[in-house]
């Protein structure tokens, strides 16, 4: 049973700043710091539109996923999970 006094610490909001979560020396700070990914918007240029479509997903984002997930040994996608 949920008392007056839980419900109002349910409700409570506390704002974190990610950074503040994740280790400076991190290995992921450490690979960001190392790589300019700039290099990637030059790459993919000719096959995103502006204004058109839906927006898309930042294609710097697209690569630091699987490489993520190849550094953590992350097999699947988690919307694959939900399928098995």
């Amino acid at each position: 049973m949920m008392t007056q006094e839980t419900e109002k610490v349910r409700k409570q909001m506390q704002m974190v700043c990610i950074d503040d979560l994740v280790p400076r020396n991190h290995l992921l700070r450490l690979i960001d710091k190392a790589i300019d990914w700039t290099f990637i918007y030059d790459l993919v240029r000719d096959t995103y539109s502006d204004g058109m479509g839906r927006p898309s997903i930042d294609p710097v984002t697209l690569i630091k996923i699987p490489l993520i997930q190849y550094l953590y040994g992350i097999k699947k996608h988690a919307a694959d999970n939900q399928r098995d």
